[in-house]
């Protein structure tokens, strides 16, 4: 079964950092792609960061891009996201999801109300201005 938990989540003022952390377990982490999504309260859903565990390819949306970064550490099948120069835009709950498969992951990333994946439970990070 797969399972996904985030952590890091909390209250930030505008400009600050948080990391959060998804622990993985249930599939084969070292080929697959994972990702970072949050929704805010009344906006749809969207993709913020993904990785490819196997050779480490990324993507961010151009939101985040300069602010975010995503990072893998493979020995401990955890996902990070490190999120620097925080704005009150960034609030929202954020999910860590796998694929698990890389192929689920991009199509995923086009169509981040879909269905597919496997999803953590979620972090909320609220930034205030």
């Amino acid at each position: 079964e797969v399972q996904l938990v985030e952590s890091g989540g909390g209250l930030v003022q505008a400009g600050g950092s948080l990391k959060l952390s998804c622990a993985t377990s249930g599939f084969g982490f070292d080929d697959s792609g994972i990702g970072w999504f949050r929704q805010a309260p009344g906006k749809e859903r969207e993709g913020v960061a993904m990785i490819t565990t196997r050779d480490g390819q990324t993507a961010l949306a151009n939101s985040v891009k300069g602010r975010f970064s995503i990072s893998k550490n493979n020995a401990k099948k955890s996902v990070h996201l490190q999120m620097n120069n925080l704005k009150p835009e960034d609030t929202a709950m954020y999910f860590c999801v796998a694929g698990p498969s890389v192929a689920t992951m991009i199509n995923l990333w086009m169509s981040p109300d879909s269905s597919l994946g496997s999803w953590g439970p979620g972090t909320q990070v609220a930034v205030s201005s």
